[in-house]
């Protein structure tokens, strides 16, 4: 293990599983490497911060919450108004909470964007943690990276962009470039398998780092128990569309439909807080339903994971090598769905087209074709070999200003 003496090192996200979740496990370890680290997090997060031996910096965010996703709006520039809005009223509170407690080194998610301003004015290094996909040479001409330049021309859109370079400007950072800020920091640990990276041959590694999935134990979210009752060659499929956008009863009602009562297969059911199980009618010996579960603990048993495929997800069943079903709802989902099925690990099933029939069919041809257990061994084996949590903390501790790292 890298050692090097004390440090303290500041990390920056927003309330959001997919954003927190990739980086406790390289907080811990960095906690267990003697640093002091402080991590800025509205108040529904501190708790699962302070498990990691980390020091809660809660802030006032004005993002919307898992209890309200309609409130983030339909269009790419809904999504940013809303993290140019938070980050503007975060930075003042920020600035008051580490007066006289600077950091030696900043870390942030890439939602956070006072976190680089913050770094430039206290003159320490900072390092981006990145939960889902870098640019790559030529990422401008990608149809993501065209979203945005459409997105330019319109007044909203011209708007925005001024405002978020008058804010730079206003705070003295050495460029005004807002895609600069957010898409290319000067040093970027992924914390995603290479394999989800689209172009990954044109990235950029002497920026970005890949070091896989950071999971650790999990033990603190609890264990899932194989039930006694199932026989050895009972297959068990995991379905989850993670923590925000679950508002789907209509898709769960044909996951029971599929798997319900199906001889030699038990159905794990996680429905988020916002659907009733009354809504899915009878629930059938061999589905359990649950509004939350312990997602990596289930996936290190199960045969086969139907998800939205969100970074955090895609990851962890690479992880854990199981194949997949994808059916991705938002966001970033629809290119990993893409990039699984590519990698031969999963099947894209749209949510338009989960059916039933369609849901099983695709489940059952996963589990029993070869190549696909292949392609499964192969990706995890290649996420194993990315390093983790500890090559994360390595390169982390390896930034600090004046500080040469050691062998211990």
């Amino acid at each position: 293990m890298t050692t090097t003496e004390r440090a303290h090192i500041a990390m920056f996200s927003i309330a959001a599983h997919g954003h927190v979740n990739p980086s406790l496990e390289v907080i811990r370890e960095l906690v267990a490497r003697g640093h002091r680290v402080t991590y800025a997090i509205p108040a529904s997060f501190a708790e699962k911060v302070a498990a990691t031996g980390a020091e809660p910096v809660v802030y006032t965010s004005t993002l919307p919450t898992d209890d309200e996703p309609e409130a983030w709006g339909a269009e790419l520039i809904d999504y940013l108004e809303h993290f140019l809005a938070d980050g503007m009223q975060m930075l003042p509170q920020l600035l008051d909470a580490y007066a006289g407690d600077e950091p030696d080194l900043v870390l942030h998610d890439i939602t956070s964007y006072p976190a680089p301003m913050l770094a430039h004015r206290w003159g320490v290094p900072a390092i981006q943690l990145t939960p889902n996909l870098v640019v790559w040479d030529g990422y401008e001409e990608s149809e993501l990276a065209q979203g945005f330049e459409e997105m330019k021309r319109t007044p909203r859109g011209a708007a925005y962009y001024d405002r978020f370079a008058a804010w730079l400007a206003e705070h003295d950072m050495t460029h005004t470039d807002p895609a600069r800020l957010v898409g290319m920091p000067e040093r970027g640990i992924v914390l995603i398998p290479s394999a989800l990276q689209p172009h990954y041959d044109k990235v950029d590694t002497s920026v970005f780092t890949f070091v896989g999935a950071c999971q650790g134990d999990r033990a603190d979210q609890g264990e899932w128990h194989r039930p006694a009752h199932l026989d050895a060659g009972t297959k068990v499929v995991l379905v989850s569309l993670g923590s925000a956008w679950t508002k789907e009863p209509a898709f769960y009602r044909e996951c029971l439909a599929a798997f319900g009562d199906l001889p030699g297969w038990h159905l794990v059911l996680q429905i988020g807080k916002f659907v009733d199980p009354a809504e899915l009618g009878p629930i059938p010996d061999n589905v359990e339903v649950h509004s939350w579960v312990p997602q990596l603990s289930i996936l290190r048993q199960a045969d086969a994971f139907i998800t939205h495929a969100g970074a955090g997800g895609s990851q962890e069943g690479l992880a854990s090598g199981v194949p997949m079903v994808a059916v991705p709802l938002a966001t970033d989902q629809f290119g990993n769905a893409a990039m699984l099925a590519e990698l031969g690990v999963a099947r894209h099933v749209p949510m338009a087209e989960a059916a039933a029939d369609t849901l099983r069919t695709a489940v059952r041809g996963l589990v029993a074709d070869p190549e696909v257990a292949a392609a499964v061994h192969r990706m995890r084996e290649r996420t194993a070999a990315e390093g983790g949590t500890e090559q994360a903390a390595d390169l982390i501790e390896a930034a600090l200003p004046g500080r040469a790292a050691r062998r211990g």
